[in-house]
């Protein structure tokens, strides 16, 4: 093989890592029974292929190869390996009564192992934070170090959490299983509320250089179809709506240059019209059933910004509206924040700084970065420079995300 095609295969594994690796863990955690084996088997396969591959040629199913690989190379290393912890017996039982390769029958139900991998990662013996944390290591691969620096905990902290997870699925027996009809309502909301914090890392970055995270929300959409398909429940298509509708308009969201543009200033020719279109759609029948929440009330707000050609004819009343129903759905002080933007564009900024000041004096969202920016906005607004300062520069010792830095730099930069 030339050089030039061994560089180019090269090059598409580093691809296929990236956009792949995900699913052949999540199948090779379904045939191996255990996360730290499958973790390592995947490696094996990977190292095996950019081995191979330049000298033998591609094969003809490169996914279901590797899937193939790594289950072979963890059954041979189990075999080489004479001290087995006590589970390892069970373990090559379990592996070896599959006589079937994995790769003749890759293609029946692959999907089904990322949802089999997420409802596991999120099972309610788990604590809520090791099911996040799972769940963004296993299903969307970020590193230990990404995942820490997301929720502000030590890496440390974030590893340990990790292993007592898995070791929790181990010693617990939690099953690699989709739940059954009768159970799979009770925990779709846990698996909701992890898919929308997935989404929320890539939508808006919590640190880092760039606002958002394509792969990240991308990864969390696509998990938002298979629930859905899985299970059409209101919710499920309520946060799929949501999802679809917040990323529309990720191409606007920032500049050529990566400056952050805040929603009154994007070019709204922009906005990803089909995403709007299916979310709207999605909206509308979470809306019809009468049994929504929380994510679809969400949606049906963001689809009335959606709907708005520009700033000035969006219907901020319908907003406010909007907000009163989900706080008596989920009451919480940042829908109040949401809210008290959504009433300052409908019956001025003095009304919202009111309800803002409001949120501040009870002791709530202090260390919230987005509160004293939109507190800012306000008082700017109003022609108080010297309280806009104060929260502008409040909010940028709290922000993380260097787009946010730049945007509050310059908006202390006007104020001289």
């Amino acid at each position: 093989m030339t050089a030039s095609s061994s560089h180019h295969i090269r090059d598409l594994l580093d691809r296929m890592y990236r956009t792949e690796s995900r699913r052949i863990l999540a199948t090779l955690i379904r045939l191996l029974g255990d996360f730290d084996l499958a973790e390592e088997a995947l490696h094996d396969a990977f190292a095996a292929a950019m081995e191979q591959w330049p000298t033998h040629g591609l094969p003809a199913n490169p996914r279901a190869w590797l899937v193939s690989t790594g289950r072979f190379k963890a059954i041979d290393a189990m075999r080489r390996n004479a001290r087995f912890d006590a589970s390892n017996p069970d373990i090559m039982e379990q592996i070896e009564s599959d006589s079937v390769d994995p790769a003749e029958k890759l293609d029946e139900g692959v999907e089904d192992d990322r949802l089999r991998l997420i409802f596991t990662c999120c099972h309610p013996a788990l604590a809520p934070d090791a099911r996040v944390a799972l769940t963004l290591r296993e299903v969307c691969g970020l590193t230990t170090e990404e995942i820490a620096r997301a929720f502000l905990t030590a890496p440390s902290t974030l590893a340990q959490r990790i292993v007592r997870a898995k070791a929790k699925i181990r010693d617990a027996r939690i099953p690699y299983q989709v739940p059954s009809p009768t159970d799979l309502p009770n925990r779709l909301d846990g698996v909701l509320q992890v898919v929308y914090l997935v989404f929320n890392e890539g939508y808006s970055a919590s640190s880092g250089e760039s606002l958002t995270r394509a792969d990240l929300s991308g990864e969390a959409i696509r998990l938002g179809r298979l629930l859905t398909q899985l299970l059409p429940e209101p919710e499920a298509r309520g946060l799929l709506a949501l999802m679809l509708l917040q990323e529309s308009r990720r191409t606007a969201r920032t500049s050529p240059s990566g400056e952050l543009v805040l929603l009154e200033d994007q070019d709204r020719s922009l906005w990803n019209r089909e995403q709007i279109e299916e979310g709207i759609a999605l909206v509308e029948q979470a809306l019809a059933s009468g049994r929504f929440g929380p994510y679809s009330i969400q949606a049906a707000i963001a689809a009335v910004h959606a709907e708005a050609s520009s700033p000035g004819t969006t219907d901020w009343a319908q907003i406010v509206g909007l907000y009163d129903v989900l706080l008596r759905v989920e009451p919480s002080p940042v829908i109040e924040l949401n809210r008290a933007v959504a009433v300052a564009m409908h019956d001025g900024p003095q009304a919202g700084l009111d309800l803002i000041n409001a949120i501040f004096g009870r002791g709530d969202l202090a260390e919230y970065h987005l509160a004293h920016s939109a507190r800012g906005a306000l008082c700017l607004r109003l022609g108080k420079r010297a309280e806009a300062r104060t929260s502008y520069e409040r909010a940028l010792t709290l922000t993380r995300l260097e787009p946010e830095r730049q945007f509050l730099e310059g908006r202390l930069r006007e104020l001289g």
